[in-house]
This record gives structure tokens, sequence and C-alpha cells, in this order.
């Protein structure tokens, strides 16, 4: 990659990086990926497998339990080293591979929805991935794009960029491919007029760009660790970190009570230290990430089925937990089909004038060609061969207007398209009968401003059309032009109401989800679409409404306004931001440019595979089809998800405590170890393997009816009310050893590895569902491996392998007992679990304030 790129003459460039205007071969570009590698900044890139399998076994506990076993087997005992070692490795590699499957799934969808550039190989233009381009390549950018890399513009048409990543300024910059690049300022953040950088998003015009530089090498990826802060930590996932502190709080008050009472008791220390790891090992709930990752996984594989595409995980969580939807109108309320239906001067006749200043406007502006130009220009076609286009002032959303300097040889027209408040703002005249133009006093305003208002209570969408004559000198445009304007008339567009929405918004309203329209169109239009649609609208307010509004009072107002109309991109934001400081989760649902802010600031951003570039780039979810009911779908997953991530919770920090405490408990008076270091790692093994199918299972529809929040308070009720239940069968079952059955070492080790296995795995099914467990079927996966675990604890004492663990075959009666044991066992926590959601189980935050939905 050449230095200094920014200021080398463009022939020079292109030589130094061997490639030409017509771009390189595809043999040649894959030659140089593999020397450079992905055009991705290294943040992104994940570490080959063989790292990410070792990095498993960096778990302290997991290090000290090998280090000590091999002091086992340096003392002589080799065969409890060998079935150390072999119950790790198969745990870590359940985990492991259950999780990469998932990752590696979900990674291809993902890759269904990634940014594209388009770039010339072999002299043809191609759409490829950017993080497939390389330093030679040759790429086209128009408005909407996000640049792929540090490039040199070779040809460039009314190129505006936004380099607010790069640089903070919010204002997009022109950028020109004749103009001598002058050496980039210190800090390399793309001054230099003629380079485009990595991280900023085209705006308005086109450009052809040789791409320079790749992946770190780039500005973006030099400066990725300070202006890509990572994504704020979601509920879910700062729960279930939460979650992982206060098990290893009780997992090393546990391990040093246990050890202590051991070297007290003067016991061998080595063993000692291995029970203590071993429980250690046991109580971790090392497999929680790979509960967590599969469990999202296999809702976003689910999703993929419906054609909405999870891009980041974390949102599967969000989605379920959203309790306010933010949406654009159109396109989601309505069918974005939109149409030209007429064309009228100022006295409110149809005026061929009018017609022609829009597609003069609408043809030669070279930003992103919106759905009105694309009626425009497709109502009907005009011959423009003699116009040509002298130079634009590209649309921004704070003006809501965008104008073109064109000419015919005879006259230059500045032609303004836009918003009709602001247009008629900036004009002074109007074009009456003939083409006379005549001033604009306020009698004329108010009428062209009723005949407005008309327009929108009828549904319609308008745009105003003004031009301004200009003289031969004038060679550019700025925004001082757009003044002293002649108001032409109006262009009337029809965007019918989506036949889908209505259900969609009635679904979302009834799971829980309250619908809130932020359009930049005016109310009149919005409430018109409303009332087509059966939405009440409870309250309204307009961007200039809150422009004038604080903070305070904005939130005040969120209760009762669910359509914000005439609102900026910013203004967007900040509703957002005021429903999230609020206490609400929110998602937002949009296409555009001015709609990336919102994405980005939502907790859950949702946008469409047609979507502008730096909308997709910011979304979390992107649905395939624009329609709103696939987002109730996505929240009905995002619920199923959360769920089954708390039944492991649930059972983990119950069951699985309550043996581990009772294990901790029993060493108190037990003149001998209560199980072999080798028999808790074995009954952790079957344990997480029975749970691998907790990702599979369903949940049912009243659990699925509210947002699902990820709620720790709920956990630790639960570990503190069902982990003695469990306790108390395990002491039942110590005194049945010691007393009905006259155990010894072997026979009790035995016995409590069978029972608290089996406890362990079956409560499943109990915990599972707030209904009866007969009434709710669990998944066949779920099932069989739960069962399978049971009986392979059951049945292996009375196996040729029993002996590798230290167990021994108990009596037949034995097995009597414990069938009446966890039946018994399970009928109390049903009893337990029936009082708990009744009575004991924390009630949502009555604190938070209700929306109405």
């Amino acid at each position: 990659m050449p230095d200094g790129f920014q200021d080398r003459p463009l022939a020079d460039l292109l030589a130094a990086l061997d490639t030409t205007s017509a771009g390189l071969s595809r043999a040649e570009a894959d030659g140089r990926r593999r020397r450079y590698g992905p055009n991705r900044p290294s943040a992104h890139r994940r570490r080959p497998l063989w790292l990410e399998f070792l990095a498993r076994f960096l778990n302290p506990l997991v290090l000290i339990l090998l280090f000590a076993s091999g002091l086992s087997a340096a003392t002589g005992n080799v065969a409890s080293f060998v079935i150390v070692i072999a119950m790790v490795v198969l745990s870590v590699t359940l985990d492991f591979v259950q999780e990469m499957r998932a990752e590696t799934a979900v990674e291809a969808l993902r890759r269904t929805v990634a940014v594209r550039a388009q770039v010339r190989r072999d002299g043809v233009e191609v759409s490829e991935p950017v993080d497939q381009l390389v330093p030679g390549d040759v790429v086209r950018l128009a408005a909407g794009d996000l640049v792929p890399a540090d490039c040199r513009l070779i040809e460039a048409r009314d190129l505006f960029v936004n380099q607010a990543m790069l640089t903070g300024e919010p204002y997009p910059v022109e950028k020109h491919a004749d103009t001598p690049a002058a050496p980039a300022p210190a800090g390399d953040r793309g001054e230099a007029p003629g380079t485009v950088l990595m991280g900023t998003s085209v705006i308005s015009g086109s450009a052809i760009a040789v791409v320079c530089r790749t992946g770190d090498a780039t500005a973006f990826g030099r400066l990725s660790g300070t202006l890509q802060a990572p994504p704020p930590t979601t509920a879910f996932e700062l729960g279930i970190r939460r979650f992982g502190f206060l098990i290893l709080r009780l997992t090393i008050f546990l391990v040093l009570f246990v050890l202590t009472v051991n070297v007290l008791f003067h016991r061998p220390w080595l063993d000692s230290l291995m029970f203590a790891l071993a429980l250690a090992v046991g109580l971790t709930p090392e497999l929680l990430p790979m509960i967590v990752t599969v469990t999202l996984a296999r809702g976003a594989m689910r999703l993929a089925e419906r054609r909405v595409i999870v891009k980041r995980l974390a949102a599967m969580h969000n989605i379920g937990a959203m309790d306010v939807l933010c949406t654009d109108k159109t396109g989601t309320l309505t069918e974005a089909a939109i149409h030209m239906v007429r064309h009228l001067d100022a006295r409110g006749g149809e005026s061929d004038r009018v017609f022609r200043l829009a597609y003069l406007n609408s043809r030669f502006e070279s930003g992103i060609k919106s759905p009105l130009d694309e009626a425009i220009l497709a109502f009907r076609s005009l011959d423009l061969s003699g116009w040509r286009k002298i130079d634009e002032v590209p649309f921004d959303f704070e003006r809501r207007r965008v104008s073109v300097l064109v000419t015919d040889g005879a006259e230059r027209l500045l032609v303004v398209k836009g918003a009709p408040e602001d247009v008629l703002r900036q004009s002074t005249h109007y074009e009456g009968e003939g083409g006379v133009e005549l001033p604009l006093d306020p009698a004329a305003r108010a009428r062209l401003g009723a005949q407005f208002e008309a327009l929108g209570e009828d549904g319609f969408r308008v745009l105003a059309i003004a031009s301004r004559a200009m003289g031969p000198e004038h060679v550019s445009a700025a925004l001082g032009d757009e003044s002293e304007l002649s108001f032409a008339g109006y262009a009337v567009f029809l965007d019918p109401p989506k036949a889908s929405a209505m259900a969609a918004i009635r679904a979302l309203t009834g799971a829980g989800v309250a619908v809130r329209i932020l359009t930049g169109d005016n109310e009149r239009v919005t409430r018109h679409v409303c009332a087509e649609l059966g939405l009440p609208v409870t309250g309204l307010i307009t961007g200039d409404e809150l422009q004038a509004m604080g903070e305070e009072a904005l939130r005040a107002r969120l209760a009762d306004v669910n359509v914000f109309c005439r609102v900026t991109p910013a203004q967007k934001e900040r509703v957002l931001l005021a429903c999230k400081r609020s206490g609400r989760v929110v998602g937002y649902l949009g296409d555009g440019i001015n709609d990336a802010s919102a994405i980005h600031a939502a907790d859950v951003g949702i946008s469409v595979d047609s979507a502008a570039d730096v909308a997709k780039e910011a979304a979390g979810i992107i649905l395939l089809d624009q329609d709103l009911s696939v987002v109730h779908e996505a929240v009905m997953e995002g619920r199923r998800t959360v769920q089954n991530v708390t039944k492991y919770i649930l059972m983990g920090s119950s069951s699985n405590f309550g043996n581990m405490f009772s294990m901790a408990g029993a060493s108190l008076f037990l003149p001998f170890l209560p199980m072999l270091p080798t028999q808790v790692l074995l009954n952790n093994l079957l344990y997480d393997a029975s749970e691998a199918g907790v990702p599979l299972d369903e949940v049912e529809a009243e659990a699925l009816a509210r947002p699902v929040q990820w709620d720790l308070r709920l956990i630790q009720r639960f570990m503190l009310v069902l982990g003695p239940v469990s306790s108390l069968f395990d002491f039942l079952t110590f005194y049945a050893l010691l007393h009905l059955f006259d155990a010894g070492e072997a026979l009790f080790q035995t016995g409590w590895f069978v029972e608290s296995l089996a406890t362990q795995v079956l409560v499943i099914f109990v915990i599972r569902t707030r209904r009866s467990p007969w009434s709710s079927r669990p998944n066949p996966v779920l099932a069989a491996l739960t069962l399978g675990a049971a009986a392979i604890g059951a049945l292996l004492p009375l196996t040729p392998l029993a002996p590798f663990f230290g167990f021994v075959a108990p009596p037949p009666s034995f097995y009597l007992f414990l069938a009446a044991a966890v039946v018994t066992y399970l009928a109390l926590v049903e009893t337990v679990k029936r009082v708990f959601f009744r009575h004991i189980a924390p009630r949502p935050d009555a604190g938070r304030r209700a929306l109405r939905h």
C-alpha cells in the first residue's frame, strides 16, 4: 500500500498500486487478499479455531484441577489422572463444538446481508462484500454508501461525504477528484479533498475511486479502538455477568470451606484439594456461555426462516424485552408504492410547467433517489436532451429541500423541490396565469397553505416546486441562492396504507409493545393514514413543537403521544433517548440515511435489506421483507430465547447449587469424601450433556404474552427457595445410605452420585414451565437427553466401567428407594414452584411509568 497516497499525482498512484481505472482481475484480487488479508479492522477478526479451543482450557479452576491431577499421577494414581483429563476434554469439546456450530450458522446468515460495494473486476462492475476489497480495486460510490476503504478519487460528481465518524464534523464535506490533493493534516482524518476514508458515508453525488489502504492500514483501522466503542452492555449481558459473579463468590466460599474442613480432619491433602477443585468445577456454570449462544443462535435461525436476519445475537434479547417500537411511516405503514397523481399550479389547476420543473430537479439530483423522485420520473418521460446540470445544493434534513442549477442554453434556472412549508418560506413570488410572476402576499400565502392542508387532509403527500432565474455569471449553486424563489406549485402523490399493517399493529399492541410513529411527513397526511389503519392518535407533536420543548417536558408527554410529525433525524434520536431514559426498551425501524442515527441509538435497531448502507450497518436486525408483521414474529422469538436461557439458569442455580451445598455439608460429618473428584466431574459432564437440548425447547404462549427482561432478582430468590429443597433430599439420601443400607465409602459415593444426578437433571421437567409438568410437553431432544443422562447415571455402577470411577453395584432395594425419592422430590419442587411464582417471585417494577398502548 503506497504511503502518502493523498498527495501523489493520480497517474503515479495508479502505477504504484499496479492498477488502472478498469480495476483488477479476479485472480489478481485473490492473490492480493492472501497478502493483505480481509478488509476488516483486526477488532472484527476472529481467532483461529485451534486458539479458540485452547482458550477454553484457560479457566483458572480447570488449570488448577489439571495441575492437581498431574500431582496425583506423580504419586502413582495414573487412572485418576487419565479420567480427569478425559472428563475435562469431553466437557470443553461439548461446549466448543456446540457454540462454534451456532456461531458459524449465525455468521453465514449475517453475510447474506453484509454491506457490499460495486467493484470493477475483469473490466466488469460486480457487487462484492466490502471485506473482499484489496488495494488497487476500483469502486463506484453513490449516495447512501459507506466508504469501504481508504480511497483516492478518480472521478467525482457533486460528491458530499459525512466524515463525522473520523472528524466529529457534523456537516457534509464536498470532495473533488479534479482538485489537486493537498497533503493530509496530522492525524490523517480525511481533510484532503481528493480522498475518502473508511468509516465515512456518501450523502449525495457519485464517484469512482481506487482503493489504497484496507483493514488495519486504514485511518479507521488504526483508530478503531477509540472510534468504534463496543456497543453498550445490554440488560441481558449484564444480568448474565452478575449471575456469574454471584456463583463465583459462592464457589470460592464453599471450596475454601470444604478444603479447610478436610485439612482439619487430617484427610489426605491431595485428595482434599482434588475434591475441592472438582466441587468448584461442578459449581461453575461453564456451560452457560454455550447455552446462551446456542439458544440465541437457534432463535436467529428460526427467524431466518421468516426472512429476518439477526446480525448481532444480543439483539435477540433486546427485541424480546422491547416494549416500544418507533417506526417511520413510509414503507412500514404504507405500501411504499408511491404514485404521482397530480401536478398543480398555484391556482389549483393541472400544470405541465410544475411537472417539468419537478422532472428537471429529480432527473439531475445526484443524491439518493427517494420514492417521490422515482414516482416523478415514472409518471411521464420528458426529453431533456437540451438541458445540462451546472451544480447542485444537496438535500439535507434541516432545510428539507434540494436545488439543482440547470441550463438549456437559453435560460439558467435554479429549480427547488422540497417540503411545502420550507419552500413557501423561501418564496417571494408565485407563477400566475400565463407564467406571470405575482407577489406572494399574505392572502396568496394563506390560499396556498389552505390548498396544501386540503391535500393533506385527503391523505396525499405533497412536494412544493419553485424556481429562480439566474444570470449567466452563476456557475455554481449555494445555500444563499435558495431565496426570493418563484413558487410554481405542488407535486401530489398517493401512498396507500399497507393492508397487513393494521393486523401487525394490533398484534404488537396486544403483545405489550407500544407503536410510536416518527415521520418527516406533515400531521394531516399522518392522521389520514392512521385513521385508515384504525390506529388512534392519542397525541401528536410536530418537529417545531419538539424543538421548543425541554427534556423534562418531552418525557412528561411521552405517555400521551404516539405520533411525531415533521421531525428531523436529530429529533428522532432525541425521542428515542427520552423513551430509554423513561426505562423503556426501545426499537426503531427505518431504512434511510435519515434513520441511521436513530437506529444506532435504539436498543433494537431494525432495518431492511434494501436500506441505505449506513442504515443497514447500524441495525442489529435486518428484514428481508419490509413488513411490520415479521417484527411481531421477531419479538416472539426474542422472548422465547430469553425464556429458554432462564430455564437453564433457574435449574443450575437451584438443583445444582443445592447438590453442591449438600456436598460441602457432608464433609462435616463423613469420615471420607462424599464423592470422589472424578465422580464429581462425571456428574457435571452428564448434567451438561443433558442440558444441550434446552435451546430447542418450546415456550408456552402465556410466557410470551408480555415483554421478557432478564431478572436477576427472580433467579436469586428461586435459588434460595429451591436450593434447600434439593439439599433436603440429599441429606435424606445420606441418612438412608448410612442407616438403611449400612453403606461404606464406595457404596455411599455411588448411591449419592446416582441420586444427585437423577434429581439434578430430571427437575428440568418441573422447572421448564410454570404450568403443571404433565400439561406442557418438552422438546423430544431435551426429554431424550435428560432421561438418557439419568439412565446412564443409574446404570453405570452396574457396568464393567464402574471400577474406573470408584463405583460399586448398589443393592436392588436402593433403586426402589431412588424411585420413591425422585418422585417425592419432583412433587415437592412442583408444590414449592407454584407457591414461589404465586407469592414470592418479584413482580415487574411497579414504579415504571406505563405508556398507554
